[in-house]
This record gives C-alpha cells, structure tokens and sequence, in this order.
C-alpha cells in the first residue's frame, strides 16, 4: 500500500513522459505513483486535492536565510519618504527603550530624493546609535550617534564597508559595499562585536523564521547563496536540530581577497556530511561586482545620470579568472553576483576561460541577478552552460523606479531582466526571490514573470520578457533541479524521485488571464521528502498563535 495518495488533482509533473497526471502516490520519501485517480494503489492515507494544482516542491534558487528578518528591527518596507521612514523608527525607539541599538532594515535609496541618505536625515529620533540597512543589503545608513559609537567620526575604518565622506573628510553617514566586506571573517567578527543585530543566537533566530516560511510557501528547497565559513554551524546547528523542514543547499562565501590557504578551508566545509539528506554545502559564492544603485555595479558604459563613471569590478581584472578557474579545477561549481553588463561580461569571461583552461564539462557554474545584460552576452549562457539565477520580482517598476531606472538610463532598459530571451535562447534560467531582498513568497515571483508589473498591477515595465506560468512554474522547479545537480531526484514528480511537492489552493492555470489572483492563492500542503512538513488547513483549525519569527511580510 502506498502511504499517501494524492488524488483528484491536476498534477503537472514536468517529466517528459507523463506531463500532467491526477494523481500522486508517496511511499517513504519516494513518488511510487503517478498516474489517473482511478488506477491509483489503495493508500493507509488519501487526500483529494478538490481539483486544485499540484507540482514539484519549488526550489529557491537564491534565499537569504540567514539575514531573515529580525523582531527587535522595525521594516521599512513600503517607506517611501523621508517622514515614513523617521515615523517608524522613533516608533521603534519609543516603544523599546531596552535596546541598545536601535536597527531597522529595508530602506530604498530613493526616500531622500536627489541625493543619498544622511546621518542628518535621522537627528532627533534617539539619543541612541541607529543602524539601518538598504532592502538589498548593500548598504547601511548611521546616525550621528552611531558615527561616534563606532569611531568614524574619529577617522576610524570599518571592517564590514566603507564608509562615505564629504570632501573635507566629514562622514555622511552612509556605508557602501556592506554585504561583501560584513560576511568575510574578519567583516563578521566586527559586524558582531558592534552591532548586537549580527549576534550568532539572533541570527539563528532569524534563520529558523526563514525556515517556517519556506516551508509555508511550497519551497521545498532552499540555496542559502552566501554562508560565511563562521556560520556554517549555523546550518549545521538547525540540521542537528531537526529545525530543516525545507532542504538546504549552503553557497560558501568566498571573499575575493582570500588565498589558496582559504580555498583549502572551503574544500574542508564543503566536504561535510551532515546525518540527513536535508543539507549540503558545495557551491561558492564570489562577487563580480556590487549593485546598480550606488553606482558600484560594473558597467560597459557610463552611467546615464553620471558621465565619466561605469562603477568598479569587484576586483582588479583578471582576478575573477584566476579564483574562478582554481575552483573550477577544484571542483567546485561557483555562483557568482553579477549586476552590471560589465559584471556579467566578467563573470562569464571568466567561467569560459576556466572551463578552458581545466577541460571541464557540466560544472554548471551560475551567474545570480543579471539585471543588465549587454545583447552580445545574452547567447553565451546557453554556449557555456551557465545558469542565469534570476529574480523577477526585482523587475517590477514599483521597486526600481527611480534609482535603478535613472541610474542605467532609458536606453539600456531592454537590457534589464531577460527572463524570456535567456529561456528562449536556450539557457537555463533558475528562478528566486533574493529574500530578503524580495518577498520570499514564491507566488510574487511568478505573478511578477507574467507581467513584469507592480504587485497593484498599475504599471507594467518592459513587457516583451514577460513569460507564461509554464515557464515560471519550471524556473522553480525542473530548472532549479538541473541548477544544483539534482534534476534526477528533484524537479519533477516522476517514479522513484524524491518526494518534494506542493499541492496549491487551487488550480494556478486558471488564473493565467488574471495574474493578480496569484496573489491570493497559497500552498494548501508542503511534502519533503514523504514528509507533511506544512498543512494550511491543519494550521488553520488551530487557535492562532504568536506570529512566528520571520513571519513578517517582506518588501
């Protein structure tokens, strides 16, 4: 008898030998049917799924677990003005006087229109130091009070960025390159001696809130894209614990400072067993470039509001090649940040020279954001087998207009997020949310595919690489298989595979016309691994409880 039957379902399976079925059988942690409703095996446990959709468990292709969100920091999601983004964090202030630190995240580059954000900008909300990071995590904003707790104001550096000054020396109260400087050994240390936001517990805390919304979403497997050798214990610690309800694929973060003797580490922690299947480490996370909106993305031509800058790679040229092909030859596959064409030019460049060099084959190397993509690179992804680790969320014209769209200027916007024309050319596309970047709900994912517009549907930003459900369900499954090596035992609900899978509240096809109906549709079961790991029908017969960490709504 089969343990569990899935039945009166459409089942779209992404196999090529059966693409739709009605129905799905579970014994162990394996798929042992697939089929009609009515040849189904007799099951200890049936569920009718009333005509609703069931996939493969999704796979997000790129998810910040480990920065999650934090209950003692205040959100400035949707804080679109300077009086919004003050309001909220006296609010914080006010109502929390036992913390030191007072820590807030998501800030959008635009709240100050014309001009970065300043220390100035926040006098009067507390007389404590103030800590605030940028939704894409690239950067952090200080009050004055912070300058002087941490000895900027005195010339001092920082380990975990850098900090931006006037003219005459004076800091601003902004620091540039945060993410890439705050995850490298010595950058984290600092981070969590100064700022008790970065402490190891709240940040383990913020993971497991990662994980219970994973779970609730349909993610069944998770790319955590750039875990610090520090925090490896981290993963290892919620693994041990049986706090892994979704599987985890850790992305070990590689400074591009660091030496032989550092890769020698990774080769170490990528070599780890842990006791279940639920993690693994292996990939490595490098950096090409930084992001477009400071202007520190690298691109191939001046920047359209900044004549005479194009940004900066994120190391001198050629040392991208040389660390890319010594992993390569290593045996490791690389995910690398690359943002600005020039950032993607390098990062492939660099992977086609490794592969060269080293005779490799199917390493499937990845390229994560591509958000601007010169026309001459778009074929080279397919030609090298590279993966385009993709977010379509961060296309939407409600996140990017403004500073993104005047920092890359009109006529680079057909470059921006080609989602369509890397599919069409044959590439393989990996879809994700960048949480906490975006909302890690995967439904906003595919509602911004299918209509590259904001999640009110008022605007809609380059149409022509919008795509169909189909594609976007396929992104974050079957593609995000192939992305990691697993396309044999994840991906697509077919005999003998993993059972990872989603059965959805109703049937997503019916609402292609409609893509705002996305929004309000959920996943009504999460299976990993035979495993009932989230019931929405089962949560909500109960009496409702504290939200759980994590649980806030995203940007």
């Amino acid at each position: 008898m089969l343990d569990l039957l899935l039945t009166d379902a459409r089942v779209r399976t992404f196999a090529q030998d059966l693409p739709w079925a009605q129905a799905v059988g579970i014994t162990g942690d394996r798929i042992t049917y697939i089929g009609n409703s009515q040849d189904a095996p007799a099951a200890h446990r049936v569920h009718s799924a009333d005509g609703a959709l069931i996939t493969p468990g999704l796979i997000d292709s790129h998810n910040h677990l480990l920065l999650g969100f934090d209950p003692d920091a205040v959100s400035l999601e949707g804080a679109e003005t300077l009086d919004e983004v003050r309001r909220r964090i006296h609010g914080l202030a006010f109502s929390r006087p036992d913390l030191d630190w007072i820590c807030a995240e998501n800030a959008v580059y635009s709240v100050v229109a014309g001009r970065r954000p300043r220390a100035d900008d926040l006098v009067g909300l507390t007389d404590r130091p103030v800590f605030v990071t940028t939704y894409d995590q690239h950067s952090v904003w200080l009050n004055d009070v912070a300058l002087r707790a941490l000895g900027i104001d005195d010339g001092a550096e920082l380990a975990w960025g850098v900090p931006e000054r006037d003219t005459d020396g004076a800091p601003t109260g902004w620091i540039t390159d945060f993410y890439t400087s705050a995850m490298t050994t010595a950058g984290l240390a600092a981070l969590q001696r100064d700022i008790p936001m970065y402490s190891p517990e709240r940040r383990y805390r913020k993971l497991l809130g990662s994980l219970e919304m994973a779970t609730r979403s349909g993610i069944t497997t998770v790319v955590e894209p750039q875990v610090p050798l520090a925090e490896q214990a981290l993963l290892l610690r919620a693994e041990s614990e049986g706090r892994l309800s979704s599987r985890v694929i850790g992305a070990l973060f590689h400074p591009i400072d660091a030496d032989a003797a550092f890769r020698r580490e990774l080769r170490e922690a990528a070599d780890v067993v842990p006791a279940s299947d639920r993690l693994r480490f292996g990939p490595v996370k490098l950096y090409a470039d930084d992001v477009i909106e400071p202007h520190n993305a690298w691109m191939l031509e001046d920047y359209a509001n900044r004549p005479g800058h194009r940004g900066h790679p994120s190391a001198p040229l050629g040392e991208l090649t040389r660390i890319i092909t010594e992993l390569d030859r290593l045996g490791f596959q690389t995910h690398t940040h690359a943002t600005g064409d020039g950032g993607v030019r390098l990062a492939l460049d660099a992977i086609e020279q490794a592969q060269r060099t080293n005779g490799t084959v199917d390493r499937r190397h990845g390229i994560v954001h591509v958000e601007c993509l010169a026309p001459a690179d778009l074929p080279r992804f397919s030609a090298l087998g590279v993966t385009a680790a993709m977010q379509p969320r961060h296309a939407s014209p409600d996140l990017i207009r403004g500073t993104w769209m005047d920092n890359v200027g009109e006529e680079r916007w057909g470059r921006a997020w080609r989602i369509r024309s890397l599919m069409e050319s044959g590439a393989h596309v990996a879809l994700s949310s960048d949480w906490q970047v975006g909302e890690m709900d995967p439904l906003v994912g595919i509602y911004s595919a299918l209509t590259r517009a904001s999640l009110d549907g008022a605007d809609t930003w380059t149409p022509a690489e919008r795509i169909g459900l189909d594609a976007a369900l396929q992104g974050y499954t079957a593609e995000g298989a192939w992305a990691w090596h697993a396309e044999e035992q994840l991906g697509a609900l077919r005999l003998g595979a993993r059972a990872d899978l989603v059965v959805w509240s109703d049937d997503l096809y019916r609402h292609t016309e409609e893509p705002a109906a996305l929004l309000e549709q959920h996943a009504a079961l999460t299976i990993v691994g035979g495993e009932i790991v989230h019931d929405a029908a089962a949560t909500s017969a109960t009496p409702a409880d504290p939200a759980p960490l994590g649980a806030c709504s995203a940007h």
